[in-house]
């Protein structure tokens, strides 16, 4: 076993060394450097388990910036990481040093060549957004890992990354064909002492390297064969940024073959699935890819699509002319055929999701750390089946899932660290002696990193092992290029996050639900999750960067604490759109976590000052009931200039906002006193009854024209929406508490209920249980419809550009809405992601642009490119954010449909 050297860690922990490094950054010219609280919490881990607090973080502007940080390296003895999109679960890019990030500005497809079929790109360049780029010349870059949408090039590089269609379109290293890289200071002669080193032991590595195609593990010295080519770049490709730093690369692009069909196999257990694949192999020459998918991942995802009988599936992607023969070779038990695209892509998702679903699908949490082991494809079945053994004997469960036709399975185990660590480095192991049985890799695609390097002696012989050392000694003489990686390895269970003390309370679990897998982060979505990230790019307006930051002061080392001002500079963009809640895989919900957050910072004897925004938005129901009796005296005051003013800056209100009218009659004072019970019952929300009533008129009309008798409840209900948005929560749940006692007795009667304004409705089917227990169940308008099945009036040619609210769409879901809409014959273009007004949040001062910038992101320019459409919007804030920036009225569903029976 080889020892460790902490490459100087200790001296990293003097405000006298870290002044020392940012001067000799600056000096060098490199500007975008930080060392504050908040980035050092947001960079101290990646995907895995490991938390390593760096001194300094530099997003380097220009790739000359690269050579200059290593100079200030040297100078200082500063150890270096490239992070990449900060989704490595190994472990490998953390760092005591400097962590660099390449995605801030080094994210730029330079060029793309047709003819040679290349692109040139940044290491910082998003897989993604090189998709985008190739696509409109029928190219694509072949390897796809399941972090396609966010993560970056040089981190695929560093890795190795393969992804899902490896067998079609091989990995990371078979598609670099050029790179531009700076090796650790002090190299010299490199490509020459590597191959005089290759030459002294040409027979060992003839038989230890290369053996399969996934044999990630250390480094793949089999490239520097001369029968290879000495191909110098696939050799630093899997490196792990302990070799050298990529400046930029040229990749190779393939065609984009349309003619791909997924086969769905059903199998009774996942070990069967992998007997099967040798034989659809054997098959299918054409086969771009075989996944294997563990049912427990499925079950937790809403609404997934029909699948094959069985408990394990694969999913293979082959030619049309390959779909008989592999279903005739597989024996499973059911197999489908998927043709509908949306279907097959809906599929697909869930695979890409597997790391987060999977770390919550069992009974406790379940962790990487033994993540992507692979195993020639001919023994998988035997090693999986060991391996399951291998987890009851040390009382362990786990869920498998990966890239089955290259012998690669990734896995989730619900380890436990309350021993610190010790029964985590028992099981890892124990588990790599046993691969070894098999003859098998540590590391498939992911890299050795800190969880998998000390067991590289397992696995290699004590002469490719000196053999790495004397690879580091060329390429990295002073050993500054991430250290503590596959040469002089960390200890597997140094720096364990989760091994960390936890304070007892109830939201710390909540709080480490997040694993870092980033699908926050993705530079553009189709989702809700994050609105503020796709503003500002910025780590720390992403869902994974405000957990880090969370976590860090629930460990109080870093972070001190909730009342830190790292966490409110963190959480101060959130806008509680609870995106994260449905798009996020392992469950995060931001907003709810910022509400207890606020919660604590300002409740208590020791309580700082609540914002004025809090007492005076953060309660409007209570000042727009207090303002009802004379809301057109209110609403004239409001518009007198120097009034308005006045308002704004007293309540913390930008200047260029709007401030919403008062409804000069209430809903409830307008509909009276029902002298009968309905058949529905509508819910006067303090949004729709205090400045929307128009909303609750138009549901009684359409109702009517069907029908349907609807009557408003007369009695005051606020769901408390605004208390918690602004951490008020003993407020909150007071409110609460009399709303459901309120409502029970009309949800109980058996009559429907009816929420027409989604935050509020949203915070019923969320909030209410979660802080108090209970459930109510009311219906959203279209819900309602759907449940009375009533008829629908024509909306053929009409062109609808919605914008669900975001509670709307991760709460209650919109797919109601649109079935509703293309039913009755509208052509509907439902609009991504949040309007960017989300309540208080684009009111507030300090918030202004980038509540525009949100709306940018999707709202305005859908609004903009189909000028002509009914623009459809059921929420408050998006009815306001539409008036404020595009001056465009909105309508709510209940209203359209009014509008076509009058």
């Amino acid at each position: 076993m080889t020892t460790w050297r902490r490459c100087s860690a200790a001296r990293w922990n003097t405000g006298d060394v870290t002044s020392d490094l940012l001067a000799a950054l600056r000096e060098r010219g490199v500007t975008d450097v930080d060392d504050s609280t908040l980035t050092r919490a947001l960079y101290s881990s990646d995907a895995s388990l490991y938390r390593v607090v760096p001194q300094v973080v530099v997003r380097p502007r220009h790739p000359d910036e690269l050579d200059a940080i290593l100079d200030a390296s040297v100078a200082t003895g500063a150890p270096v990481t490239m992070r990449g999109a900060g989704t490595s679960i190994a472990g490998n890019a953390v760092g005591t040093g400097i962590v660099v990030d390449t995605l801030k500005h080094l994210n730029n497809v330079v060029s793309i060549d047709r003819e040679a079929r290349t692109a040139l790109v940044q290491p910082g360049v998003v897989h993604a957004d090189l998709q985008r780029a190739a696509a409109p010349y029928g190219l694509r870059f072949g390897p796809d890992p399941s972090t396609h949408t966010r993560c970056t090039i040089g981190g695929m590089i560093g890795n190795n990354a393969c992804g899902s269609r490896a067998l079609g379109y091989g990995r990371t290293s078979d598609n670099v064909m050029a790179m531009d890289v700076a090796y650790g200071p002090g190299a010299a002669d490199v490509e020459a002492q590597l191959g005089a080193l290759v030459d002294q032991h040409l027979g060992h590595i003839r038989t230890s390297f290369g053996r399969f195609t996934r044999q990630v593990s250390g480094y793949s010295l089999e490239h520097l064969l001369p029968e290879n080519g000495r191909n110098l770049e696939r050799f630093l490709v899997g490196s792990e940024g302990t070799l050298a730093v990529v400046r930029s690369a040229t990749v190779r692009l393939v065609e984009d073959d349309p003619d791909r069909h997924l086969v769905v196999l059903g199998y009774p257990s996942m070990a069967e699935a992998a007997d099967a694949v040798p034989a659809l192999l054997a098959v299918a020459p054409g086969m771009t890819a075989c996944e294997g998918l563990d049912s427990r991942i499925v079950d937790l995802v809403v609404g997934a699509p029909a699948l094959p009988r069985g408990a394990g599936w694969l999913f293979v992607e082959v030619p049309a002319a390959e779909t008989a023969a592999v279903i005739a070779a597989a024996g499973a038990l059911e197999h489908r055929l998927v043709e509908n695209a949306a279907e097959a892509a809906a599929l697909w998702r869930i695979r890409e999701d597997g790391a987060g679903l999977a770390a919550r699908s069992l009974s406790r949490p379940a962790y990487s750390g033994w993540e992507d082991a692979a195993v020639p494809p001919e023994k998988l079945g035997a090693w999986l089946r060991d391996f399951d053994a291998l987890l009851k004997e040390h009382g362990l469960d786990g869920v498998p899932y990966g890239h089955f036709g290259d012998g690669c399975v990734h896995v989730r185990i619900d380890f436990m660290f309350d021993d610190g660590g010790r029964s985590f480095r028992e099981f890892l192991t124990a588990a790599a002696l046993k691969l070894k049985e098999h003859g098998g890799s540590l590391s498939g695609e992911h890299g050795d990193g800190r969880a998998r390097s000390e067991l590289l002696s397992t696995m290699y012989d004590e002469e490719s092992l000196r053999l790495f050392g004397a690879v580091k000694a060329i390429c990295d003489p002073g050993n500054l290029l991430n250290p503590g990686n596959i040469v002089d390895p960390a200890p597997l269970d140094a720096d364990l996050r989760p091994a960390s003390p936890r304070p007892t309370i109830p939201l710390a679990d909540a709080i480490h639900r997040c694993t870092g897998v980033g699908k926050c982060v993705a530079p553009k979505t189709n989702g809700v999750m994050c609105p503020s990230y796709l503003a500002t790019r910025d780590e720390k307006d992403s869902t994974r960067g405000r957990s880090r930051v969370l976590q860090e002061a629930l460990d109080g080392s870093l972070v001190k604490g909730f009342a830190d001002p790292a966490v409110h500079e963190a959480l101060d963009l959130c806008l509680a759109c609870k995106g994260c809640a449905s798009d996020c895989p392992t469950g995060v919900d931001m907003a709810t976590y910022k509400a207890e957050a606020l919660h604590a910072t300002y409740s208590g004897p020791d309580a700082k000052r609540r914002p004025r925004s809090h007492l005076l938005l953060g309660r409007l129901p209570k000042w727009a009931r207090m303002a009802a009796p004379v809301a057109p005296v209110a609403n004239r005051v409001m518009r007198f200039g120097p009034m308005a003013r006045m308002a704004k800056a007293t309540a913390g209100i930008d200047q260029r906002r709007s401030i919403p009218a008062f409804a000069p009659r209430t809903l409830r004072r307008t509909t009276g006193v029902p002298e009968l019970v309905p058949d529905v019952w509508i819910w006067a929300d303090s949004f729709t009854d205090h400045f929307l009533p128009s909303t609750g008129l138009a549901a009684i009309e359409f109702l009517a024209s069907v029908g349907v008798t609807a009557r408003v409840i007369r009695d005051d209900a606020c769901c408390g929406l605004t208390w918690v948005t602004t951490g008020q929560l003993d407020e909150a749940r007071a409110i609460m508490t009399r709303t459901v006692r309120t409502l029970r007795p009309y949800v109980e009667s058996g009559v429907p209920v009816v929420g027409l304004e989604p935050s509020c409705l949203a915070t019923l089917r969320s909030d209410v249980p979660e802080m108090i227990g209970e459930h109510l169940d009311v219906l959203s308008f279209a819900e309602l419809l759907e449940r009375l099945d009533v008829p629908l009036p024509s909306l053929a040619g009409v062109d609808v550009v919605a914008q669900p609210h975001c509670h709307h769409a991760s709460i209650i879901g919109w797919a109601a809405d649109k079935r509703l809409l293309e039913k009755a014959g509208a052509n509907v273009t439902q609009v991504a992601g949040c309007c960017g007004l989300a309540g208080n949040f684009g009111m507030e001062k300090g918030h202004y642009e980038v509540s525009v910038a949100v709306a940018e992101t999707h709202l305005l320019p859908a609004v903009r490119a189909n000028r002509d459409a009914v623009v459809l919007a059921d929420g408050m804030s998006c009815k306001v954010q539409l008036d404020d920036l595009a001056d465009v009225p909105a309508m709510h569903l209940a209203e359209l449909l009014a509008s076509k029976v009058r």
